[in-house]
């Protein structure tokens, strides 16, 4: 739990590293070794017997630099605990598999991360768990979609690419009501921007590739949650599957946290100028970013959230796949690339007949109202920390 004394950007700064020792490093130190000194009466041999007051032992079951940085994260996000994985795909299956099993039911968000949508849709019904992707940001379907085997619901808020929110607090009566669990990715809001388990959710995922880490040269995973239930996803998930995080993955991370506060409100500050050129640009059809008064959800957003993230996703009226190519070859400033979350501007295309078709598989009204937010495809531009002005500047010589 979160010293109620220290404030995030302490918190982000100090948190998890205890009382300070004469001749402690003052940096965070890179525990790379796989084993340690341990005695027979410390630990067992099976993860089976591995209890919470257990020394390390192994790097795949812990390790001193990944501990600093699991406590770091549940202090920031109010939680329990937290478990680090090698990556945020690692940490969402773990959950998945680690609490269904075959016979039980999940709700999805019907626009989510791809990967996510995809292990959901085509990996988890191989294991006789049910699936149903709804439109989460309508509480009512959610509730419709409920059955008395349902055990999780799962949402992302801001949903990549279009950004569109859900109400944490609202998905969380109608999922407990039903005796469900709220699992909430909150990779694109951050513990700065959103806290979803003082909202009422269970479990807090975060791709920390992404703006934790904030420098695109790490990849990691987290999950935050109860101090039990964690416990137990890291004898049966974590060790057993093995998607353990690296040392140096997370002492960069831990370096990424440590200016977090800060990237935001410049991520923020940013986005929102970016918001402003492209909502006035003649071949720009929408602009979609929490922070602006032009989102469709943008009450939700201010009750919600308390920084609107750097993460802008816009379509243009007509010529998207070439516009992509154009991009791609004039931008100078802006990187076309895949990722968010980086000090570096990053841009990319996701057509929306490709996502349809591979990804969310939408029919119906939901093909329609997901055409109504993405047209024929999302420009996803994560906005770094450069000049606004230059990054104005590029994007408008790239689109002329």
């Amino acid at each position: 739990m979160a010293d109620p004394a220290l404030q995030q950007a302490t918190i982000a700064i100090h948190g998890g590293e205890g009382r300070r020792k004469l001749g402690r490093p003052v940096a965070t130190p890179i525990t790379t070794a796989t084993s340690f000194f341990t005695h027979p009466d410390a630990v067992g041999f099976s993860a089976s017997d591995l209890k919470a007051d257990a020394p390390h032992f192994y790097s795949r079951w812990s390790n001193p630099t990944l501990e600093l940085l699991e406590k770091r994260l549940a202090m920031l996000e109010g939680g329990e605990a937290a478990l680090s994985f090698a990556s945020g795909m690692a940490a969402i299956t773990a959950l998945f598999l680690g609490r269904l099993q075959s016979g039980d039911h999940m709700i999805l968000s019907d626009v989510c991360y791809a990967g996510v949508a995809e292990f959901a849709r085509h990996m988890l019904p191989r294991q006789g768990i049910a699936i149903t992707a709804v439109d989460t940001s309508d509480p009512q379907a959610v509730a419709a979609a409920m059955r008395s085997g349902t055990r999780l619901v799962h949402i992302e808020t801001p949903a990549n690419p279009i950004l569109k929110l859900t109400d944490i607090v609202a998905i969380a009566e109608i999922a407990h009501a039903g005796g469900a669990e709220l699992s909430v990715d909150s990779t694109i809001a951050t513990p700065i921007g959103t806290t979803p388990l003082a909202l009422g959710a269970d479990y807090v995922c975060h791709s920390l590739t992404k703006y934790l880490c904030g420098h695109g040269d790490a990849l990691g995973g987290a999950i935050i949650g109860s101090a039990d239930t964690l416990a137990r996803l890291r004898r049966e998930q974590l060790i057993h599957m093995g998607g353990a995080l690296s040392p140096f993955s997370a002492y960069l991370i831990l370096r990424g946290i440590e200016t977090l506060r800060p990237r935001m409100a410049l991520h923020q500050a940013n986005a929102r100028r970016i918001e402003e050129f492209l909502s006035g640009h003649r071949k720009v059809r929408k602009v979609l970013w929490p922070g602006s008064s032009r989102h469709p959800q943008h009450a939700l957003a201010q009750r919600q959230m308390h920084n609107f993230s750097g993460l802008v996703s816009f379509s243009v009226k007509a010529g998207g796949a070439e516009i992509a190519r154009q991009l791609a070859e004039r931008l100078r400033v802006v990187s076309y690339a895949v990722s968010l979350g980086s000090t570096k501007s990053l841009c990319f295309y996701i057509p929306t007949d490709d996502i349809l078709k591979s990804s969310f598989r939408l029919q119906g009204a939901a093909e329609t109202e997901y055409r109504a937010w993405a047209g024929e495809g999302v420009f996803r531009l994560s906005v770094g920390l450069e000049d606004a002005g230059d990054l104005i500047t590029d994007l408008e010589q790239g689109l002329a």
